[in-house]
């Protein structure tokens, strides 16, 4: 097994006391010692928010991007080199605000990739906005009286736009969470885990306290995964759908052709061994001089 401190860095995070993001990247270094995968054939791509900085904590090849561009840049990566395991790691704001319209372009396409979303359901890094998935009624710093817009639903929609493996963890049980992270990784195709992440800074309603009692384990409680209708009506059970019980674990998995299988470029031969030398550029670079 490859050793956690493999894919430890030197850099030191600066969450407040507290955050969730602790836990979720233990959770994912463990993840990918367990998987005794390589740190030169793995690639973190991370983007803008509290999240943001994940790329630097990770012993990897990293790349980090402009707000909601995680996806479009693990597109890239994992298509130029389809032998590389690669992880996109956002926040809820970056994911399902400015990276939306990418998000469910990825889950339809059936990329080969990771995405771990820090959901704490508001905006961290700014001090304390409201997020596309924070409450209805929610008071926060851009929202006094309270949050008027209908929340997103993740894992719904996730679902409903043909994601293979679709998957709920929370920041406080790393065992849990770590377990998910492996298992997503090992499943070929899009795999998403959105994971409520604690927030004590900013967000003083989805506390310790409020999960504790709310949270179930949907597979011991004998959910069947290939069930996508009956995963759809689950993944609804959130945060902000007031239900007494909220479940996390894997929602929904199917096998399916990835993008990278069925595209015609690169599905002999990866494209980084694609032969370039006898290209000429010449004639299409003189028409922009």
């Amino acid at each position: 097994m490859t050793n956690i401190q493999e894919f430890t860095t030197k850099e030191v995070p600066q969450w407040c006391p507290g955050c969730g993001n602790f836990i979720i990247l233990a959770a994912v270094k463990s993840a990918l010692s367990q998987l005794n995968l390589e740190t030169h054939n793995t690639v973190v791509v991370s983007g803008i928010g509290c999240s943001g900085k994940d790329s630097h904590f990770f012993r990897t090849y990293g790349f980090e991007g402009i707000h909601g561009r995680v996806l479009p840049v693990a597109t890239g990566v994992k298509l130029s080199n389809r032998k590389l395991t690669v992880l996109g790691m956002g926040g809820d704001g970056d994911a399902y605000g400015i990276g939306l319209n990418h998000f469910i372009h990825a889950c339809r396409r059936n990329l080969d990739i990771t995405y771990i979303v820090h959901n704490n359901e508001i905006y961290g890094l700014t001090t304390g906005q409201v997020s596309p998935t924070s409450m209805k009624g929610m008071k926060t710093k851009s929202t006094p009286h309270g949050v008027i817009e209908q929340p997103i639903h993740p894992l719904a929609l996730a679902i409903a736009s043909d994601a293979t493996f679709v998957a709920r963890g929370y920041s406080s049980n790393m065992p849990h969470l770590t377990k998910i992270v492996a298992e997503a990784i090992e499943h070929k195709g899009f795999s998403l885990i959105d994971i409520f992440q604690l927030c004590p800074s900013w967000n003083k309603v989805n506390t310790a306290e409020w999960f504790k009692d709310r949270l179930y384990d949907i597979n011991e409680a004998g959910h069947d995964t290939s069930d996508k209708k009956k995963a759809f009506e689950k993944a609804l059970e959130d945060v902000n759908t007031n239900y007494e019980k909220v479940p996390i674990g894997i929602f929904y998995k199917e096998e399916r052709a990835t993008y990278g299988d069925e595209l015609p470029q690169i599905k002999e031969k990866e494209l980084i061994n694609h032969e370039i030398e006898n290209i000429d550029m010449s004639k299409t670079l003189a028409r922009f001089k």
